[in-house]
């Protein structure tokens, strides 16, 4: 089991705490010393205001937040989670990924998914009836601007007739595709390196338009139709599986037992699941730091040891 933690990178509104050059680099260095595998953010460019005062978040742009994170460390990967595809001309996803990967060494994980927030679809000028469409073409597009040298491809809204793409990643970095549905796990298998299902205790599932996750036995049943869709279609290749504890969701602002948390890593690892994703509370950057510190030290540490 690996593990990856959440950059509070959505704490805008305390900017000195979470979201200046050296805050990100002193909280990514904590979580690297930690013992954490991966760190990661969110994406939210332009939300809608009711959005927001409903409980929605800011974000600082995932591909310039993870920059700093990589300069600022050595072996820690950096994850979007998630970052929507339909936003973009994939193009310049391809090519910020591309960059980052580069400059970090090879340590991006790209979590994407399809999207539901509609006003903020408006905002960014993409028909918000078109994002799984657009969704599964720039998958597409992604994989083909990275390994083909005159590609020619067009889609809903460009034209390419001959284009090439420097830096190349070699290999391209794991794209793992987020989502509860069974139209999000089958693009999983049949066009990504692995699936980030979340749980949806609490949170009104139409509100993020997936399917429900609220139980093991939900995870199980969902695990078991993308194991089936890959017998299926022969699929052969390795697939993680990303997913984060019961309770211990983005926006946290309380502890972890340890205890508890040893039981629920060895459930999840005995359903397939190969990666962990977790947020710790912190109103300040220090106290997260600490918290990051004491669950390295009480919690990972103990767990990793089994």
């Amino acid at each position: 089991m690996r593990f990856s933690l959440q950059l509070p990178s959505d704490r805008v509104a305390a900017e000195a705490e979470f979201v200046t050059g050296p805050a990100i680099a002193e909280m990514a260095r904590a979580i690297e010393q930690a013992g954490f595998d991966a760190c990661f953010v969110t994406e939210h460019p332009f939300p809608p205001v009711r959005w927001l005062e409903s409980g929605g978040h800011h974000a600082l742009d995932p591909y310039v937040a993870l920059s700093f994170v990589a300069a600022a460390t050595a072996t820690l990967r950096v994850q979007t989670n998630i970052a929507v595809l339909a936003y973009r001309n994939p193009f310049l996803t391809a090519k910020a990924v591309a960059s980052l990967d580069a400059l970090s060494g090879g340590r991006v994980i790209l979590g994407v998914a399809a999207g539901y927030l509609r006003g903020e679809f408006d905002a960014l000028g993409v028909p918000f009836e078109q994002r799984n469409e657009l969704f599964d073409e720039a998958l597409v597009a992604l994989r083909r601007a990275w390994s083909e040298d005159e590609l020619a491809f067009e889609g809903h809204r460009f034209r390419a007739v001959g284009n090439s793409m420097r830096p190349r990643p070699r290999p391209h970095p794991p794209i793992w595709v987020g989502g509860n549905s069974r139209r999000a796990i089958r693009r999983a298998v049949e066009h990504a390196d692995g699936w980030i299902p979340f749980p949806t205790v609490g949170i009104d599932s139409d509100r993020v338009r997936t399917a429900p996750i609220e139980s093991l036995s939900d995870l199980t049943e969902r695990i078991g139709y993308a194991r089936a869709h890959a017998e299926q279609i022969g699929r052969r290749a390795p697939f993680d599986i990303c997913f984060v504890p019961f309770g211990l969701q983005m926006h946290r602002r309380s502890g972890v037992d340890p205890a508890r948390f040893r039981d629920s890593v060895a459930e999840l690892e005995a359903l397939g699941v190969s990666w962990l994703t977790l947020a710790l509370p912190g109103g300040t950057r220090a106290e997260f730091c600490d918290a990051v510190r004491r669950f390295g030290d009480e919690v990972l540490a103990p767990a990793r040891a089994g």
